[in-house]
């Protein structure tokens, strides 16, 4: 899957909202009311570097693979950074996000995660 296909499905899953954060932070931010479930890193040299939320569980499993470390400044909350989407199976990309995007809509108040 390529950065822009993974955009993409972000963008596809129920209330999912898009928006761009500027300086100092650069990144294109994917979140459901609010509750952030992922990122993409807009500036060079990170350019299109991808961070999410992973269970807890999985973290260290997920950091020992090539190519994905703890996420800077979210790595304590169990966040990774993908720093090359192509590299990474499809397959393995949507569940990850499908999981941090059903953590951030768990966070939700009843009543707004019901309207979704």
């Amino acid at each position: 899957m390529d950065v822009e296909g993974l955009k993409a499905f972000c963008a596809s899953l129920p209330g999912a909202e898009a928006r761009q954060v500027g300086p100092p932070a650069n990144i294109l931010v994917y979140a459901v009311h609010g509750k952030r479930f992922a990122h993409f890193k807009t500036s060079t040299p990170e350019q299109w570097r991808f961070s999410l939320k992973v269970p807890s569980d999985r973290f260290l499993e997920l950091t020992d693979l090539p190519g994905i470390r703890p996420a800077r400044w979210l790595g304590r909350h169990h966040w990774i950074t993908v720093v090359e989407v192509a590299r990474v199976p499809a397959i393995d990309l949507r569940a990850w996000v499908r999981w941090s995007h059903g953590e951030a809509v768990r966070k939700l108040p009843g009543r707004v995660r019901a309207a979704l």
